[in-house]
């Protein structure tokens, strides 16, 4: 009994400690908030170079609000959601799987890769060629055999002659891959080109330039640029590394071993069921990687929750855009006119009158449905650039709409005759499509602050303010 007490006391000693350590600064709901998860989000998001920094007691308050929309968003069984499910396990084991790799198991994979190099040497150097090719098919007629076979022995007299390999290579070859850099060639090995073209090369020495002969893709010449020695794995490691990482080694050797640990134990698992498990066994000893995979579940959940309560339903209610726009009209004002319409471009002169005929009558959102119809349906005979500009934003605008005498008339190539059509806007806006990303985004704040602001009546929450003082502070 006395050692049943003991332990019971010894656990509660524990609890104890452990909750100093890292007391709760906050209750979102029944959810609690340790003072460690919120210094991680705290200093996460006031780092250097954050523009728009907080004070523990401001920052307190937005967490607040963040997490109040994740309270939400599981309220609403988002997190039952296949397509989240799907996105989170994709940022999740990105963190996770790279962990499952054995230490040393990269080196290992990259020694071997460098120990297959040096057997397919075979003892052999290795060549850097240059070439000139003269293509024939292998279904050529005799007479185009007959061509290429003196193409082939003109150049190579050239050479024999005194020409300069590279320059003749650029002019005469016919291999797209080398032609540029005057036939040169990367360094190769055994087995890697066509055994016609290897048994050739490595029979050359350096600088010596080989005789005419056939491969199955044409007539071909080498000059031997260089012979090396492979290279120490010491200096090759970090190019082979690369290499592997460009091949996706990490997440090959992870998936070793969650297939090998898929197959153990009398009842299998799934890939997975083994990735969870290994996520919580992992945060349970990183609290760091715990914050980081809880960062993404809750700000993955916001972002649906926000997305489909309040971004999507107000970028998509124009009346609403409409009115909010009315009322809210003098924050929009300018300080200089814009202008809200179009300037185009034209091949036929004709047709700057024709466009401003057609779409006088139309609103804004018609004119290049219309244009598109009536002008490019077989070939572009009009381009258009359609938006609300200021002066510097275009000199046709800034010429034929402002009237500034010195703005210089560009037309864009192919299409040299210049329109512009639309409206000097004077004092602000006509309309909220004029300032549509603006509106939107204004409103979308407002109904956000309007959600938010339910939110905190709908849900409890409570914060700590003694244990908040403490935060970096202890």
């Amino acid at each position: 009994m006395k050692k049943i007490l003991f332990s019971l006391a010894l656990s509660a000693l524990t609890l104890t400690a452990a909750a100093q350590e890292d007391p709760i600064v906050m209750r979102i709901g029944d959810v609690p908030v340790t003072r460690s998860e919120f210094e991680y989000n705290y200093n996460k998001n006031n780092s250097e170079g954050v523009i728009d920094k907080k004070n523990v007691e401001e920052y307190a308050q937005l967490f607040v609000n963040y997490k109040l929309k994740v309270l939400a968003a599981l309220d609403d069984h988002l997190d039952t959601l296949s397509s989240y499910q799907k996105e989170f396990r994709q940022y999740r084991d990105q963190q996770i799987r790279p962990l499952l790799v054995p230490e040393g198991a990269k080196e290992s994979e990259c020694r071997a890769y460098y120990d297959g190099m040096l057997a397919r040497l075979d003892g052999k150097q290795l060549l850097q060629p240059a070439h000139i090719l003269i293509r024939l098919p292998q279904d050529a007629s005799e007479d185009d055999r007959v061509k290429a076979k003196a193409t082939i022995d003109s150049v190579y007299q050239a050479l024999k002659d005194g020409a300069d390999f590279a320059e003749l290579a650029k002019q005469v070859s016919q291999d797209p891959g080398s032609v540029g850099r005057g036939g040169m060639l990367p360094w190769i090995g055994p087995n890697q080109v066509m055994k016609e073209f290897e048994d050739v090369a490595y029979a050359l020495d350096v600088n010596e330039i080989s005789e005419p002969f056939l491969m199955p893709i044409g007539y071909d010449i080498i000059k031997l640029i260089g012979k090396k020695d492979l290279e120490t794995y010491e200096e090759l490691h970090d190019m082979i590394m690369k290499y592997l990482d460009s091949q996706g080694i990490e997440q090959q050797l992870a998936q070793q071993v969650l297939d090998s640990l898929a197959s153990q134990g009398e009842e299998p698992k799934t890939v997975e069921q083994i990735l969870d498990e290994k996520t919580e066994e992992f945060c349970a000893k990183d609290s760091e990687l715990k914050y980081l995979v809880q960062e993404y579940h809750d700000g993955l959940l916001l972002f649906e929750e926000c997305n489909s309560k309040i971004w999507e339903p107000a970028a998509k209610d124009t009346l609403a855009l409409q009115n909010y726009f009315k009322k809210n009209k003098k924050q929009y004002a300018w300080d200089e006119p814009h202008y809200s319409g179009m300037v185009y471009y034209c091949k036929n002169e004709a047709d700057i009158k024709a466009v401003q005929k057609l779409v006088k009558k139309l609103p804004q959102d018609k004119w290049m449905g219309a244009i598109r119809e009536t002008f490019n349906k077989d070939s572009i005979m009009v381009r258009v650039e359609r938006r609300v500009f200021k002066k510097g934003d275009n000199s046709n605008v800034d010429r034929l709409a402002f009237k500034v005498k010195d703005a210089d008339l560009k037309p864009v190539k192919g299409f040299p005759n210049v329109g512009v059509f639309g409206k000097v806007l004077k004092k602000g806006p006509a309309q909220w499509t004029d300032v549509s990303s603006q509106v939107v985004s204004d409103y979308q704040r407002l109904k956000e602050d309007e959600f938010v602001a339910e939110l905190r009546k709908r849900y409890s929450f409570e914060i700590d303010e003694e244990v908040l003082k403490t935060v970096n502070n202890h």
